[in-house]
Parts: structure tokens; C-alpha cells; sequence
């Protein structure tokens, strides 16, 4: 009966063979363990071409270090599964942190066109005659004494219209939906 603490022949002998740089051993691990490495990959990914990429980058691992392992530590294939752990894992971080760049450009992308329908509605929804003094003013670039003879209204008028207006306005950044707002029809 084979004591506890000696590791499976099979074991010593492919980590010789290994470290000897035989590419038999490496075909003849990669016979036995290469449905564990891609499986485990998979889980850990749910990505089949990522986990093709982790199956490689573990093979490669084991092909160019196979002194890290030590048959006293544990069985071969619990050493494969870890360093496919290892990898696996570390793939997911990378893909998360290229990710999440791209989540913040989308809140972002969906907070400034949140903010645009809301003014867009906001300015329909305001009486025509603010609406006409912002349209002279920030469209055709009048200023209030030019929007006021447009508009055929004293200046202190056009500059109240103005003012109210873009109070509206304003109101487009806050979180809450303007009164009556039903969204995109």
C-alpha cells in the first residue's frame, strides 16, 4: 500500500519528463487534461473562445515552469486545475476592468441624452412666448435689446422671458421627470 505523503508515480515521472523538456509528456498531459483545463476555463468565463485562450496559456505555463510544481503537494491534475483557476480568474479581472470604462461611457451617454429629452420636452411644454424669446436668443444669437424689438416687447420683458425660460431650463439636469412628462411617445 502506497504511503500518504508519496506522490503518484505518474505524477514525479511527468514533471521529470516535463522539466527535461520531452514534448510527448506535454502531448500525453494534454491528453488527459485538457477537457478539465477548457471545462474549468468555461465556468469560470462562460467564453468559449476565452476559454480556448486559457486552455493554451496553461499548457504554455506548464511547458515553460514545470519546476512550480511539486509532487509533494498535492496530485498533478489538482495542481493543472489551480494554475487554470489562476489564469481563468485573472482573465476575468482584465475583462472587467476594460469593461467597466465602457459602462461609465454608456451611464454617462444615457444621463446626457436623458437630460436632452427632458429639456427638449421642457421647451415644447413652455408657453410660446418664453419659447420664441430662447429661440431669438441662443438660436438666431439676438441679443435681449435685438430679442425685445423682435418680439415687439419692452427689454425688461424680453430679459424676464429670458430669465424664466432658462429657469425651465435649468430644471432638465434634475433627476425627477417634469410634471405630466410621459417619456417618448
Amino acid at each position: 500500500m502506497a504511503r500518504k505523503d508519496v506522490p503518484p508515480r505518474w505524477d514525479r515521472k511527468m514533471q521529470q519528463r516535463l522539466a527535461r523538456g520531452e514534448a510527448a509528456a506535454l502531448g500525453e498531459l494534454y491528453d488527459r487534461f485538457a477537457s478539465l483545463v477548457h471545462s474549468l476555463a468555461h465556468r469560470v468565463l462562460a467564453d468559449e473562445q476565452a476559454a480556448d485562450a486559457v486552455t493554451r496559456e496553461v499548457f504554455a505555463h506548464v511547458w515553460e515552469h514545470p519546476e512550480t510544481y511539486d509532487p509533494r503537494q498535492g496530485p498533478l491534475r489538482s495542481w493543472v486545475a489551480a494554475v487554470t483557476h489562476r489564469v481563468a480568474v485573472q482573465r476575468l479581472r482584465d475583462r472587467e476592468e476594460r469593461e467597466q470604462p465602457r459602462r461609465e461611457e454608456l451611464e454617462s451617454t444615457v444621463r446626457r441624452a436623458s437630460v436632452a429629452a427632458r429639456a427638449d420636452y421642457i421647451v415644447h411644454s413652455m408657453p410660446a412666448p418664453l419659447r420664441a424669446a430662447l429661440d431669438r436668443a441662443y438660436v438666431q444669437r439676438l441679443d435681449h435689446r435685438q430679442t425685445a424689438a423682435d418680439l415687439g416687447v419692452t427689454e425688461e420683458e424680453a430679459r424676464r422671458r429670458l430669465r424664466l425660460g432658462l429657469q425651465l431650463l435649468s430644471t432638465a439636469h434634475d433627476t425627477g421627470t417634469p410634471p405630466g412628462y410621459r417619456g417618448a411617445v
